[in-house]
């Protein structure tokens, strides 16, 4: 039988060594996939909740990696390991481990100086992150927890809201949402800012 997967614009297509990562054999269409995955996100957000975190902690390859595997381990077997093909959007297969070191090194700078403020420090965070694109699927929704851990537990503002609906089907929010990274691609941060805080 296997996995039949429809992708919306803007998700990333899983191939068939992915695929066969699947943990549940028993699941079939997106609709079943996107209900186990959210169960286990579920899991991921209670575990954070019920902890503290110190900066030097969230940015490390360590954590990057541990809140994936805890976000999606559950359903995938690759979850918290760096993707081993190239998609159609992050950087090459070989340069996430330094990419991602830069990013983070560049995070610890703009946190020790307070370069940016709260919320545009964790939203360039998240955007970059989600630009590497470290894993093979859920580099979104990893990016959007981590920033809400980051603007809670470290700045200790107001998780963001990101439209207050779910950002995995289409619709109204996910456009503006996909259109918000795209400025950001293009360095315009403060619309995705805002779509964090909408």
């Amino acid at each position: 039988m296997g996995l039949n997967i429809e992708y919306i614009e803007g998700q990333t297509p899983l191939d068939e060594d992915e695929k066969e990562g699947l943990l549940i054999p028993t699941i079939a269409t997106r609709g079943e996939l996107d209900e186990f995955e959210q169960q286990n996100i579920e899991q991921a957000i209670l575990w954070s909740l019920n902890r503290s975190f110190k900066a030097d902690t969230i940015f490390t390859e360590a954590f990057v990696a541990n809140l994936h595997k805890r976000m999606y381990g559950n359903v995938w077997k690759w979850a918290g390991t760096f993707r081993k093909s190239n998609k159609n959007i992050g950087v090459d297969k070989w340069q996430i481990p330094t990419e991602l070191k830069m990013l983070l090194d560049d995070v610890k700078y703009w946190y020790e100086n307070k370069t940016f403020s709260p919320d545009e420090l964790t939203i360039r965070f998240k955007h970059r992150l989600v630009s590497i694109h470290c894993f093979p699927n859920g580099n979104g929704r990893h990016s959007r927890l981590i920033a809400d851990i980051l603007i809670e537990k470290i700045f200790k503002l107001p998780h963001y809201t990101w439209g207050s609906s779910t950002l995995v089907k289409q619709g109204v929010q996910r456009s503006t949402y996909l259109n918000a990274i795209k400025a950001a691609d293009k360095g315009e941060i403060q619309p995705l800012i805002n779509f964090a805080r909408s």
